[in-house]
């Protein structure tokens, strides 16, 4: 230990953590906060204290530890016990790129905005409505929320009212959006969207109760039919539903065209109204109950042949279920996954073709082992005629339902079915705990969300002046010997910061 190695030694406080290392260390990432302390003027640029010996930062100490690691071996690990937005700040802090995280570390790192993003599509509810006050600002909350969605909250205040009309549809047209759009913005809303679901549930089970047969009538139809100087009469039978359940549905359907026009005329955007999937469902179920209406009235053959086919395609009422998502946080979040997790169900659907390919090309010759000579194709004793028909089995196989309708007969082709049993329920096990997954995820996220109590004004720690000796020297005072830019961009980036908030021009 020689005096050279003594005066390479530097003191660093951070957070009152002392940390003590060489200079050459932090000489290793140039460019960098640390690499600027290792400069004969460090001193005068950075805060400093002469009696203690030491440089000072006010930062988290416990993610200090890991950058100076960083310096020391080279690798950059990720805290576990960290959240991620916090880690972020300081790396950017000591002038360390994020891309230098070890792989090991990177999913860590990379959890917090994974986290973010999934927040982000769930809109967090406003704070519960209580008495007096606390009704008023919740009915001022949901109003700004409002504004702020139909994007006329930086308007200026006599922009609305010199068109007359203008200021009265700025007032309503929030209103109504997040009257029937979100069910947390006012009282109001939630008697709304407690109707709507009501509606909902009505319609699906007048659309299940006119398929059984007490609600069906069987009506005699007379048709007269001249051709030339002969008249026949045709006597024909049909079934028609009872005549409440229609009345219902045309209730239910009246509540839906209400609902879907205000929707659309108080919109913020137009386009994005018409492209969501659940608006394409709601018109598409509004849409047949008007069609069937109006050609009822109708006795030409070609307005039989189109309500014969509106009466088919009565299934689209179903539809009005995926309306539910927008009152159940569950059924977004199984939407979400789904929608997460179609790589996985890619996979899914790769391993059962592979499978299902396969198994049913052995488990067809394999029931050929035991043909007699008599049967020249060997498919008299066994169900499995072909190979296409064998592709239904192994489906039924590999997903271990088995219904029992086609099954081996030979010994060889209950080795094959044993076979395909076993790997269906390990093919199908490999995918299923990513998207499991990806639900608990969407699901806590979704719950945080909606239990995210509405912040209060939010805390900005003002920063260090520019000539504070917290920042790091520029150009003019020190000249350096750095791989990056001569100029300090840890400088220009935090004193850009600090103009922008005072409302400077940079």
């Amino acid at each position: 230990m020689g005096k050279g190695e003594d005066s390479d030694k530097i003191t660093i406080n951070v957070g009152g953590t002392r940390h003590e290392t060489y200079k050459s260390t932090l000489r290793t990432l140039p460019g960098t906060r640390l690499a600027w302390l290792a400069d004969p003027d460090a001193q005068s640029n950075f805060d400093f204290d002469g009696k203690s010996n030491e440089f000072f930062f006010d930062r988290h100490p416990g993610i200090f530890s890991y950058v100076l690691n960083y310096y020391r071996t080279g690798k950059l690990h990720c805290p576990a016990d960290i959240c991620g937005p916090l880690f972020e700040e300081e790396l950017t802090y000591w002038g360390i790129d994020e891309t230098d995280v070890e792989p090991c570390c990177w999913m860590t790192y990379r959890q917090h905005r994974d986290a973010e993003e999934a927040l982000d599509i769930f809109e967090s509810p406003e704070a519960g409505g209580g008495a007096g006050g606390e009704e008023a600002e919740e009915e001022g909350a949901g109003r700004e929320t409002a504004l702020q969605r139909l994007g006329m909250d930086e308007r200026p205040p006599g922009a609305a009212g010199a068109a007359g009309a203008g200021g009265c549809c700025r007032n309503w047209q929030p209103k109504m959006w997040a009257l029937f759009e979100d069910p947390y913005s006012s009282k109001a809303a939630r008697v709304v969207a407690f109707a709507s679901l009501f509606f909902i549930l009505v319609s699906i089970t007048t659309f299940c109760l006119e398929t059984h047969e007490a609600f069906n009538i069987d009506v005699n139809v007379t048709e007269t039919l001249v051709v030339g100087n002969t008249t026949t009469i045709l006597l024909t039978h049909k079934v028609e539903t009872e005549p409440i359940l229609t009345y219902i549905e045309g209730v239910c359907v009246l509540w839906f065209t209400l609902e879907f026009l205000v929707r659309i005329i108080c919109c913020p955007d137009k386009l994005l109204f018409i492209k969501n999937l659940l608006n394409i469902i709601d018109f598409v179920a509004i849409l047949p109950f008007y069609l069937e209406v109006g050609l009822s009235g109708l006795s030409s053959k070609a307005a039989r042949d189109v309500l014969g086919f509106l009466r088919v395609v009565r299934f689209v009422r179903i539809l009005r279920i995926f309306k539910l998502t927008r009152h159940f946080v569950g059924l977004r979040v199984l939407g979400h996954t789904l929608r997460a997790s179609t790589n996985e169900f890619l996979l899914l659907i790769i391993f059962l073709a592979l499978g299902v390919l396969i198994f049913a090309t052995m488990i067809y010759y394999a029931e050929r082992i035991g043909a007699k000579t008599s049967d020249p194709r060997g498919s008299d004793h066994t169900h499995f005629k072909n190979i296409p028909i064998g592709f239904w089995w192994a489906v039924v196989t590999m997903t271990t339902l088995g219904y029992g309708d086609m099954y081996p007969k030979t010994w060889s082709g209950m080795v094959v079915g044993a076979l395909c049993a076993l790997a269906g329920v390990l093919t199908i096990a490999m995918p299923v705990p990513v998207i499991v997954n990806n639900f608990g995820m969407y699901y806590s996220l979704a719950m945080a969300k909606q239990k995210l109590p509405k912040k209060k004004k939010k805390h900005i720690p003002r920063p260090a002046p520019l000539d504070s000796p917290t920042y790091c020297k520029s150009e003019e005072n020190s000249p350096r010997n750095s791989t990056q830019s001569d100029t300090c961009p840890l400088a220009v980036e935090e004193g850009a910061a600090e103009r922008k908030r005072a409302g400077e021009t940079p």
